[in-house]
């Protein structure tokens, strides 16, 4: 039998709880951490402020602290506090491809806590298309953490049944909206200087961006 420690909501595809959503946000707020649907694979999710639950979020996965931790926001006014640049490339991307599983990676605002970006300062963050991502980041404030939530080195999960037991009990709350599209992971750009550099490859391909660039004369 199954021994979970965090609060469980089931949130469907087509019927968004926002009472729900509303609840998990308040954990989050209150310094917890929480499992919640992308629109790619189940994310670890953490009010990026919170450093005690950042630092949460690094045990549960076994995450080496030199690694940076990714964001998401819930809307464009909640990225520009936490970035200290934003450049024409970075314009043109998010414009095209947010929301959607595009990550960018630009320089922190000195608000974002050192151990998010590993002394890097750099931030890495997107705007994502799962409307209980956004919404849920919107109620926390505008800002989570969002790296997969399995542990490090291990593959993403996109069901339910695919997160590690031992991954569940670390956290205090799992938003459950069923099997996820999987596949590919957000593709990663470093938009920080004048020309933009692939990073990781996932669910956008390298060729799809570069041509918008060329189309748009910005590289």
């Amino acid at each position: 039998m199954k021994n979970w420690n965090p609060k469980i909501w089931e949130i469907g595809p087509g019927r968004i709880q926002r009472d729900s959503i509303s609840e998990a946000a308040g954990l989050l707020i209150a310094g917890g951490v929480v499992v919640y649907p992308t629109e790619t694979f189940y994310a670890l999710g953490a009010v990026p402020f919170i450093e005690e639950a950042v630092g949460r979020i690094f045990s549960i996965k076994g995450r080496d602290s030199r690694k940076p931790l990714p964001l998401i926001a819930s809307r464009m006014e909640a990225i520009l506090p936490a970035v200290s640049g934003w450049s024409d490339t970075a314009e043109k991307l998010a414009g095209l491809f947010w929301p959607g599983p595009l990550t960018l990676v630009l320089p922190a605002s000195p608000k974002i806590p050192p151990v998010l970006h590993a002394g890097t300062g750099k931030i890495a963050i997107r705007i994502s298309s799962n409307p209980v991502a956004a919404l849920l980041a919107e109620a926390a404030g505008g800002l989570l953490v969002s790296t997969s939530a399995n542990r490090s080195g291990e593959k993403p999960p996109s069901r339910p049944v695919e997160i590690d037991e031992g991954i569940l009990a670390g956290t205090d709350g799992f938003i459950d909206s069923g099997d996820l599209p999987g596949g590919l992971p957000s593709t990663i750009i470093d938009a920080s200087a004048s020309q933009p550099r692939l990073i990781r490859e996932g669910a956008i391909g390298w060729d799809t961006i570069h041509g918008a660039l060329v189309g748009a004369g910005m590289t």
